[in-house]
């Protein structure tokens, strides 16, 4: 999952992404850079904070802590749809209906907001077509609150047994352990 950046002054600079899903957001919020600054335009990461007029109350971190706990939190599960196994996700309607169990909205909509804001963040992921094909701005919202949308925490252990979007298929092993030596390998 590694990919290349070659910038202008013929520099290369080498990325490894820890699964599949994680390198394709990468390349395609380095694509929109480039994009917008080729058209002349500044180019500036938006805050969500800004865009969605969240309450400086709200602690977005805290609340992702919060989501991730093992007693009350979500619940991670083993979903199919269209042939793909997905492997510790959930999905758009339990984040919502979580968040309005643990009082963090007052209803669906603010949840929604609450929730594009998590995913604009980083703090959750798209898993699946139709909740990546929200994410990357073909929906009215960028989270939906569906029961086929899914999603995962970015830490998780997220992995899709199947084909990927680009056909290539995911290793079904997931990698746990302790790093005893970190680098990366570079074929020429």
């Amino acid at each position: 999952f590694v990919f290349k950046l070659t910038a202008a002054k013929q520099q290369d600079h080498f990325f490894q992404a820890a699964y599949l899903e994680e390198r394709d957001a990468w390349v395609r919020d380095i694509k929109k850079a480039i994009h917008c600054l080729d058209g002349g335009q500044r180019f500036a990461r938006k805050s969500t904070r800004k865009s969605i007029r969240l309450p400086e109350t709200i602690n977005l971190s805290a609340l992702y802590t919060s989501m991730k706990d093992p007693e009350t939190g979500i619940k991670e599960f083993k979903l199919e749809k269209d042939k793909k196994v997905f492997n510790h996700c959930f999905t758009g309607t339990c984040v919502i209906d979580w968040l309005v169990s643990s009082n963090s909205i007052r209803n669906r909509k603010e949840g929604l907001l609450l929730a594009s804001s998590l995913l604009s963040e980083g703090y959750l992921q798209p898993a699946g077509d139709t909740s990546k094909a929200a994410a990357e701005g073909l929906s009215d919202s960028p989270f939906l609150d569906l029961s086929d949308a899914y999603y995962y925490f970015p830490d998780s252990g997220f992995f899709c047994e199947g084909y990927s979007s680009d056909d290539d298929v995911v290793l079904k092993e997931e990698f746990r352990g302790t790093i005893v030596k970190q680098g990366c390998l570079l074929k020429q």
